[in-house]
This record gives C-alpha cells, structure tokens and sequence, in this order.
C-alpha cells in the first residue's frame, strides 16, 4: 500500500492491489477524495470508475454508481451476452459502427465485428479490457494512459490515449480525455459509469430526468443512426422538462447548447442532483446495468435493467459513415481533447 499525504489538507490517495489478470498482471485501484468528504475509486483495468460517494447535507455519504468489488467481476461480466462495460472508458470508438466498415483517406476500412454484425465500443476487445498506466495521481487527480498499437482492432495508427479524472472542490467529478495517433485514424472516447442517486443497489424509475435539447439522433431498430435528426417535442425523448427515468432508452441527444450543461438527474428522496456538462456534441443516454443474474455487483447487489443510467458524452455513434455528422477523424500531428464533469449538488 502507498499513501501520499500533503500537509496541506488531510486527504490521500491510496494505491491497492486489485487482483491479478488471467496473464498474470497486476491491476491497482486508487483511492482519491475531496476535502468535501467526497471519494473516488479508480481501477487500471479499464481505467474504469469503481466507486463514487457524494456527501449528502445530512453528514452521510451515498455510492452513486455499479460497479463490482473484485476484478473477477468485471472479466465476468465481459462474458455476459450485452456485457454492461461497467464504469470503464471506451474506445477506440464509442457507440455502433455501421457494418464496422468505414472509409478513410479513400480506404476501405473492416473493423472487428462483435455486435449484431456492426462494431460497438471499440471491437473484441476495447480499451475498456485494457490494463492501463497511472502516469500520475495527487489526492484528487488521477492520469492513466494506454497506447492501442497499429491495426488493433483493425484501426490504423498506434494512438497514445490519457484519461484523467479529477475531483474539485465543487464536488465535480471532471473526466478529461486526451490522444495522439501515428496516423490518420478515428477517435471516439467516452466513459460508461451508471450512476444511481439513490445507491448503487437501488433502481432509477423515480428519478428525474432533465436533457437540455430539442433533438436526437434517428436511428435504426438495431441503434445505428440514419444521419436524420429528430425534433423531441410532443415524443417520449422530450425531457426538457424533467421527468421519470424511462425503463427503456438508449438513445443518442444532440447537444445544441454548448455552452450550457447537457442534462440532469435529481433524487428527490436524499434531495441529491446530478448535472452532466461537455463539450461533445452528443450525450448517449441509457438505461441499464442489467448483470443476468450471472455476476454479483458491489456489497452483492444484483443489478438489473432499472439499476443505472449512463450518461455516454461522445461524437455521434457511425460518425465516420456520416459527412454531416461532427468529423471524428484526428489526424497525424493533432491532438484528440474531450472534457466532461459531473457535478453533484446535495440539497
């Protein structure tokens, strides 16, 4: 164990063995905090977010998001038909690829299959199955890094990816995201916690949500967009008044407000809210978290299809087969830069 103190303030950030990968790796997990009282938990495999306990304006803390106490958990559950990519970062590219086919600079690029035919959140085997580097890590902030080689997953270009997750003092969970390539490639980066204002092993129906914009994506039964945009008014994707989380949705909100926050979610029976702000131009949104009863979540919790819901700030999902979609190709010598905060306001 590795405690980091800072005279300053009384917080620590804790570095703990996590368990061992089947090649016998060793994943970490990190403990960060807040002079608020505020907590989080990283781990290396998948760069993924474990753990985040908000204070509430009683004095205690509530765990807002799913997760698993064990690594065997989150191998498991990339088992599981429909794994849920619990709390991981995603890529190389985030959301559906149609036919997992796309073309660039004039080439024909196939990519690996794995959903329904097309390619979802990043192949076989995405950055979110990933053992990633601590670059560095403070009592607040933390910079993991990995480097996807050449034609991983059939992507061109070795691309150099860093996240860094960073708590303030306005009880803000800050994600920035930042990546560099060889050559000409695509870049779609995204985390995929579910949260849940009530707990981890509570549910979301009454909860309300609030999304701050008048459109989405169309998209096909099997979720690939068409390329049309659709007005919400007078639809059940219209929450630009709040409303109950719906069962159902995994749907794609364009962000038209950019310099507003994206959308938001308040539990009324701890008076917790959450507000999403990105500079992406889409936050997918979806209900989930469903483990099938084959893998046990934190403290034993089964989850279920109510248990969570992601708020995914992204480029659109097939942005690549789309001209008028936002360009997510970067390109050799520029630089990829995401940044996304979920900030926490106990009432």
């Amino acid at each position: 164990m590795e405690i980091k103190h800072n005279s300053q303030i009384t917080t620590t950030s804790v570095k703990n063995s996590f368990g061992l990968m089947p090649n016998g790796e060793e994943v970490y997990s990190y403990d960060l905090s807040n002079k608020n009282g505020m907590s989080l938990k990283i781990i290396t495999y998948g760069a993924t977010v474990t753990e985040l306990k908000v204070p509430l304006q009683n004095g205690e803390t509530v765990d807002v998001v799913l997760g698993f106490d064990t690594l065997e958990g989150y191998l498991q559950s990339f088992q599981l038909d429909g794994s849920p990519y619990m709390g991981t970062t995603v890529g190389r590219f985030a959301g559906r690829i149609h036919n997992s086919t796309f073309t660039l600079n004039g080439q024909k690029i196939v990519l690996n299959k794995n959903n329904n035919g097309n390619s979802l959140h990043g192949g076989l085997v995405g950055f979110s199955q990933k053992v990633w580097t601590v670059e560095k890590v403070t009592d607040s902030e933390i910079t993991l890094s990995y480097i996807s080689p050449d034609n991983e997953e059939n992507y061109p270009g070795s691309l150099t990816v860093e996240v860094t997750y960073s708590l303030t003092e306005e009880n803000e969970l800050k994600i920035q995201y930042n990546a560099k390539t060889t050559e000409d490639t695509i870049v779609n980066l995204t985390n995929h916690s579910y949260f849940n204002l009530d707990g981890h092993s509570s549910d979301v129906k009454d909860q309300d949500l609030l999304v701050n914009t008048n459109k989405i994506l169309e998209a096909t039964a099997d979720n690939i967009p068409t390329g049309r945009y659709l007005e919400v008014e007078n639809t059940a994707f219209d929450f630009l008044t709040p409303k109950k989380c719906p069962s159902k949705i995994d749907n794609t909100f364009v962000v038209t407000k950019q310099n507003e926050f994206a959308a938001s979610l308040f539990n009324k029976n701890n008076n917790l809210k959450m507000t999403v702000y990105t500079d992406q131009p889409g936050v997918h949104i979806y209900v989930g978290g469903s483990c099938q009863n084959k893998v046990k979540g934190k403290e034993n919790a089964d989850y279920h299809p109510l248990s969570g819901i992601c708020f995914e700030t992204q480029n659109f999902p097939d942005a690549p087969n789309h001209e008028h979609f936002p360009s997510a190709v970067l390109k050799k010598g520029e630089e990829y830069t995401q940044n996304t905060a979920y900030k926490f306001q106990s009432f």
